[in-house]
């Protein structure tokens, strides 16, 4: 069975395919599904489904040939470093100020900041 972690990727980043049809694309992440460890990315990893008249009215969508993004496992993708572009691994740093943030592991650059400095108590 496998196990749902803790993914270091999230809604909104760019990240590069690795591996499978889509190798070497690039794409933002539209959600992640932790349960199973996969991400869908927007525009990548399409298929072509068919919907019959009687599904589409359940669904309230058009009848035919629909082409829709499928999950992508989260290990056949790498974030792109925000400097290069190329694919890099995301570590994280605590900073002088006591936040924390995500880093490209490749450029060092900062990702974004996912915990703010905790404000002193009584300070003016």
């Amino acid at each position: 069975m496998q196990h749902a972690y803790k993914s270091k990727l999230k809604t909104g980043d760019e990240v590069v395919v690795m591996t499978g049809k889509d190798k070497g694309k690039k794409g933002k992440i539209t959600s992640v599904v932790t349960k199973t460890n996969r991400v869908i990315v927007a525009g990548l990893n399409t298929v072509k489904k068919h919907i019959s008249q009687q599904a589409a009215m359940q669904m309230q969508v058009e009848a035919g040939v629909i082409t829709k993004e499928m999950p992508i496992a989260i290990s056949n993708v790498m974030l792109a470093d925000p400097k290069s572009g190329k694919p890099t691994r995301v570590g994280y740093r605590t900073e002088k100020d006591g936040s924390k943030v995500r880093i490209a592991k490749k450029s060092g650059e900062v990702i974004d900041t996912i915990k703010k400095a905790a404000s002193k108590k009584g300070a003016k």
